[in-house]
């Protein structure tokens, strides 16, 4: 069986979803529906880390999440791994300099500057010179391209060793650019070309959040491989949609 990061490599069609909701029940249904991964969501959730922690459980092990950590900062990353994630998403990177410095701090020593902890990632310790010595090669180190500035300075930041995958967000890209929610907007899908064509050069896996499938199939065929369908929220509330104006058609 293929691990996250070589499906990641292969550019396998990973399919998952955000998660912004710390309910285990809302975990287990999703996961039971046959996605591949979970998006757990830090940066625009009210969720903290122990939440995110007891989701990854209840996905378990073997059940890939990446933890988009809300910022930058080196305890946010190192937090987020040590519970477990098999992968960091950065968002709003916008230079070289930034994306070197997520790469460092998601490698142990001598590939970067990540410290070392006993959490669960580890075994609580059980584990932990197998989780050392493999941590490198596979954690997934996602970057988040979502601003016109990382489009300008895309060329840079795919230079840099060790990213996996580059992660566009289509709604903060169109609200850089003052077309909030017009992903669909000329200028903004020619900034995302720009961002998929320099990918594909440098050989980097595509990433790509779409509010529902009909947005997401045309990045799926350009090559896009790692896809996040919706928000649990907005997923839930659609079906809870239909259902009342079904009812309401048959009045």
């Amino acid at each position: 069986m293929k691990t996250f990061k070589k499906r990641l490599m292969d550019r396998d069609l990973i399919l998952g979803t955000v998660i912004t909701i710390p309910a285990p029940e809302v975990i287990e249904i999703f996961r039971d529906a046959g996605l591949d991964w979970f998006f757990i969501d830090l940066e625009h959730s009210a969720m903290g880390i122990k939440e995110a922690q007891i989701l990854m459980q209840v996905a378990g092990k073997d059940f890939p999440c990446l933890v988009r950590v809300p910022s930058k900062e080196e305890a946010w990353i190192k937090k987020a791994l040590d519970i477990g994630a098999s992968g960091i998403i950065l968002p709003q990177v916008k230079t070289a300099e930034q994306a070197k410095r997520a790469v460092s701090m998601c490698k142990y020593p001598t590939k970067g500057e990540r410290s070392v902890g006993i959490a669960r990632a580890h075994d609580y310790g059980n584990n932990f010179n197998e989780y050392v010595a493999n941590a490198n090669q596979e954690i997934a180190v996602v970057i988040q391209i979502e601003h016109i500035n990382a489009v300008e300075n895309i060329e840079k930041i795919l230079q840099v060793p060790g990213i996996d995958c580059v992660f566009v967000g289509p709604y903060d890209l169109s609200a850089s650019m003052g077309k909030t929610g017009q992903t669909t907007d000329t200028q903004v899908q020619k900034a995302i070309s720009r961002i998929t064509e320099a990918t594909k050069r440098a050989d980097i896996s595509l990433g790509i959040f779409g509010a529902n499938t009909k947005a997401t199939q045309p990045y799926i065929k350009q090559g896009y491989s790692l896809i996040a369908v919706g928000i649990d929220s907005m997923l839930i509330g659609n079906v809870a949609q239909q259902v009342v104006t079904k009812f309401k058609i048959h009045k």
